[in-house]
C-alpha cells in the first residue's frame, strides 16, 4: 500500500511540473487539466494531448532550447530587376511599319542571340517628303549620266586634254554614284532591331504591321541567370552594416551585396544585392520579394527553424513546448527572422523548454 502511494505522488508531481514546462522567467506552465483525453484533443487550457503513436505518425520531433548569440537580421521590401549588363530594351529610332525579322517575330520566353535580327520596322514617309525623294532621286540620275557622258568623252580625247580634267571628271562620277545609292536606299529604308544581349525575351509588344512612334520599347531581352534584387530602406547607414543575405521563402537563392545608393527615392534608399543559385534561378523580373540581411551585431536568444514558430487562434506568434509525454503547451513568444530557414527567439522561452522543430503546424492544427 505504501508503494503504491508513493508512486501515486510521484505521478502528481509530473502531471504539474514535468521538465521543459517552466517560462522565461521559472515560471510553471502546466496547468492541472479537468480531462486526460486518451486521444487527440484540444485540452481546456489550450493545450494539446498528442499520443505516442500520433507522434509518430505525425513526424514530430524536439529538441532541447540553448541560448546563443546570433547575428541580428533586418527584412527589407524588394523587388526582381533588370541586370543592366545582361539584359536590355530594343527600340526604334525613326518609327514606321514593323515588319517580322529573318525568324519571324519573337515570343516572350523565346531564346535569341546577341546581334540576331528580331525584326525590322519600314520608315514611311508622308506624301510631300516621298515626292521630294523621288525629285531628288531623278535629278541625280540625271546628273550622273551627264557626268558619265562627259568622263567618256574626256577618255576619247585623251592625250590632247590635261590629263587632270579627266581625273575630276571620274571624281563627279564617283560623287554622284554615292549620292544616288544613298537616297535610293532612304526611299526604301528600313531599321534592323537587335537583340542588345543573349538570353530570353522577356516581354514583346509588337505584332506584324503595327506602327511604331520613335523610341517605342518594342522588345526587351534578359539573361535569366543574372539577375538583380533591389530592396529599399530608410536607414542610410544601413549599408555599411549588412552581411550576408537571403530571400524568404526561397532559400536555394544567394544573395551578394553591391552597394547602397546615396540619392533618396520616393522617402526610401535602394540597396541592391546580385542573386545567384546553384539551378536555374526562381526568380522573375518584378516579381516582389523579402529580402532577410544579417547585420553586424549580434543578439541572445535561442536559435530555432522557421518551421517551429505557428500562430495560435488569437494570431499570437507561439512555439510549442513538450511538457509530457503526450502533453505539448503553446508558449508565445517573440522572433526574429535570421535566414529563409531560421529564427532566433528573442522572448518567451527559457533554457530547458524541449521545443517542437517538425510538426508545430500540425499540432496547431488539431482542435
Amino acid at each position: 500500500m505504501k508503494k503504491l502511494l508513493i508512486v501515486a505522488w510521484f505521478a502528481a508531481v509530473g502531471a504539474y511540473a514535468s521538465p521543459g514546462a517552466h517560462g522565461p522567467n521559472g515560471e510553471h506552465l502546466d496547468a492541472p487539466s479537468a480531462i486526460t483525453p486518451n486521444g487527440l484533443a484540444r485540452l481546456p487550457d489550450g493545450s494539446v494531448n498528442v499520443p505516442m503513436l500520433a507522434q509518430r505518425r505525425l513526424a514530430i520531433r524536439t529538441i532541447i532550447a540553448k541560448e546563443s548569440d546570433a547575428a541580428a537580421t533586418v527584412e527589407l521590401p524588394g523587388r526582381v530587376v533588370m541586370d543592366p549588363n545582361a539584359g536590355g530594351r530594343v527600340q526604334t529610332l525613326s518609327g514606321g511599319r514593323v515588319l517580322p525579322g529573318p525568324k519571324g517575330l519573337p515570343v516572350a520566353g523565346q531564346a535569341v542571340r546577341k546581334a540576331e535580327v528580331l525584326a525590322y520596322v519600314v520608315f514611311n514617309p508622308n506624301p510631300i517628303d516621298a515626292a521630294n525623294q523621288q525629285a531628288q532621286l531623278a535629278e541625280v540620275r540625271s546628273g550622273r549620266q551627264l557626268a558619265q557622258q562627259r568622263v567618256q568623252r574626256l577618255e576619247s580625247l585623251e592625250g590632247t586634254v590635261p590629263r587632270k580634267d579627266i581625273e575630276a571628271a571620274h571624281a563627279e562620277l564617283q560623287s554622284f554614284d554615292a549620292r544616288e545609292r544613298a537616297i535610293a536606299a532612304s526611299v526604301s529604308a528600313r531599321e534592323a532591331l537587335v537583340s542588345p544581349v543573349s538570353g530570353v525575351v522577356a516581354s514583346s509588344s509588337v505584332v506584324a504591321g503595327q506602327v511604331v512612334e520613335p523610341r517605342d520599347v518594342l522588345f526587351e531581352v534578359v539573361d535569366p541567370a543574372r539577375v538583380l534584387v533591389e530592396a529599399t530602406t530608410a536607414d542610410a547607414s544601413l549599408g555599411s552594416r549588412l552581411g550576408r543575405a537571403g530571400l524568404a521563402g526561397l532559400p536555394a537563392v544567394k544573395l551578394q551585396f553591391l552597394g547602397a545608393a546615396r540619392l533618396l527615392r520616393e522617402g526610401t534608399l535602394p540597396v541592391t544585392f546580385r542573386a545567384s543559385a546553384d539551378g536555374a534561378l526562381p526568380l522573375a523580373i518584378g516579381q516582389p520579394v523579402t529580402v532577410l540581411a544579417s547585420l553586424s551585431h549580434t543578439v541572445k536568444g535561442y536559435v530555432v527553424p522557421a518551421q517551429a514558430v505557428t500562430r495560435s487562434s488569437s494570431n499570437e506568434t507561439v512555439v510549442w513546448i513538450k511538457s509530457g509525454a503526450e502533453r505539448y503547451i503553446p508558449q508565445p513568444v517573440q522572433v526574429q527572422p535570421l535566414d529563409a530557414q531560421t529564427v532566433v527567439v528573442t522572448k518567451g522561452l527559457s533554457a530547458d523548454n524541449r521545443v517542437v522543430v517538425q510538426g508545430a503546424p500540425l499540432i496547431a492544427q488539431i482542435r
